[in-house]
């Protein structure tokens, strides 16, 4: 009996394979960071409250030259709004051109949006090592609503929500944010989008919520302080300590108390709450980096 003949696989075939696994998330956890970043921000009002806290979180944690490289905000915008501001006013080029950017950190509300692209690529070419991260978030008005600015969407009892409507209503939108992430890193050869899984984090705060497991927060208004969902310090701090997470790939854990938490009687429970949510959502999200 003839042994069976081995399928050749064109070489083009396979490069475009290992083209394709190179940026793909090892199993592995990846090396913590230890040393400071030149961090840029730009977004909106669900994002920029973040540069600022991140910067103590970073100091707090001994990680040395920390640096904000600058931030661009525009309120309720697009990431395509960035990069539609003039040249000659736009200092977020102006710092990516100069290679001065070793993160990039946006906030996209709906995509796709071709801003993300754009800045990725201007990127690459002056600093081969860059990363972009794009912030998932929690939904404005808590529905799915791409066109929430053009008709405001009707108003929803955010304390009467479940946990199965939350997963109903979020998960089609952190798959948009995943594919998205994923085409492009497709696009760029490798793994340079990263998602910061801040819905996720919100999510999981909202079920311990409403599970009466959340030190201090009685009620899923606790926070927002509005319908459209402006975010109150618990939802803040667990922002950056994603983004923390995701930047310097470590657990938050650990780090002290803000006090903008540690003001209230159950702050030091609440805070170490918040940490580990913010690191089992990012440790376990696929395009996070530290896996």
């Amino acid at each position: 009996m003839k042994p069976a003949p081995h399928t050749r696989i064109p070489t083009s075939l396979l490069a475009v394979i290992l083209l394709a696994g190179a940026w793909l998330p090892a199993t592995a956890q990846v090396k913590p960071v230890d040393k400071g970043v030149r961090v840029f921000s730009a977004g909106h009002s669900f994002h920029m409250f973040m540069p600022k806290m991140l910067a103590d979180l970073a100091k707090a944690a001994g990680i040395p030259d920390h640096q904000q490289a600058g931030v661009s905000s525009i309120g309720g915008s697009y990431v395509y709004q960035h990069w539609n501001v003039a040249d000659e006013k736009n200092i977020l080029k102006t710092a990516l051109r100069g290679g001065q950017v070793d993160v990039l950190t946006l906030s996209p509300i709906y995509l796709p949006d071709d801003g993300i692209e754009n800045f990725a690529k201007l990127g690459l070419e002056h600093r081969p090592d860059i990363r972009v991260t794009i912030q998932e978030f929690w939904l404005p008005f808590d529905v799915l609503d791409v066109n929430y600015k053009k008709k405001r969407p009707e108003l929803v009892d955010r304390n009467a929500r479940t946990v199965a409507e939350l997963r109903s209503i979020n998960e089609p939108y952190y798959k948009s944010m995943d594919d998205h992430a994923r085409e492009l890193n497709q696009k760029l050869g490798r793994q340079v989008v990263f998602v910061v899984p801040v819905g996720q984090a919100s999510l999981a705060l909202r079920t311990k919520i409403i599970a009466g497991e959340a030190p201090g927060l009685k009620q899923q208004n606790d926070l927002f302080t509005d319908a459209i969902g402006h975010a109150t310090p618990p939802l803040q701090w667990l922002t950056a300590y994603c983004h923390f997470a995701v930047i310097y790939r470590r657990s938050p854990a650990g780090l002290p108390c803000p006090p903008a938490l540690s003001k209230d009687a159950h702050g030091e429970a609440l805070n170490r709450l918040l940490q580990e949510l913010a690191w089992d959502a990012v440790k376990s999200h696929p395009l996070s980096g530290v896996q």
